[in-house]
């Protein structure tokens, strides 16, 4: 059974910094597509990073040039560096995983097939 688990999330100043993490069992995703996404009431989430098989990455506008994803293999585990973090930033962040190869990011959370439970960043200014 595949499962994925964030870590990482927390209560931190404007201006801080956060790493989360969202580790994976039941199966290898070193070579698999994996983003992390918001939620949005009513709408599909909304993907905040992603990274394919090949290791090209995405961003939002919102977070390009303070974030930044990578992935941990040893660990089997996709990371989130968020720096000069503001308070609207502040939010429920969830992993996905997706089962098949892709060499292009996967930017709709139609496209995946696992999710972890979220972690909250909270980011007080």
């Amino acid at each position: 059974q595949v499962q994925l688990v964030e870590s990482g999330g927390g209560l931190v100043h404007a201006g801080g910094s956060l790493s989360l993490s969202c580790a994976a069992s039941g199966r290898t995703f070193s070579n698999y597509p994996m983003g992390w996404f918001l939620p949005a009431p009513g709408k599909e989430r909304e993907l905040v990073a992603g990274i394919s098989s090949s290791g090209s990455t995405m961003y939002a506008d919102s977070v390009k040039g303070r974030f930044n994803i990578s992935r941990d293999n040893a660990k089997n585990a996709v990371i989130l560096q968020m720096n000069t973090l503001k308070p609207e930033d502040t939010a429920v962040y969830d992993c996905a995983a997706r089962r098949r190869r892709g060499s292009t990011v996967r930017t709709t959370d139609g496209e995946y097939d696992y999710w972890g439970q979220g972690t909250q960043v909270t980011v007080s200014s």
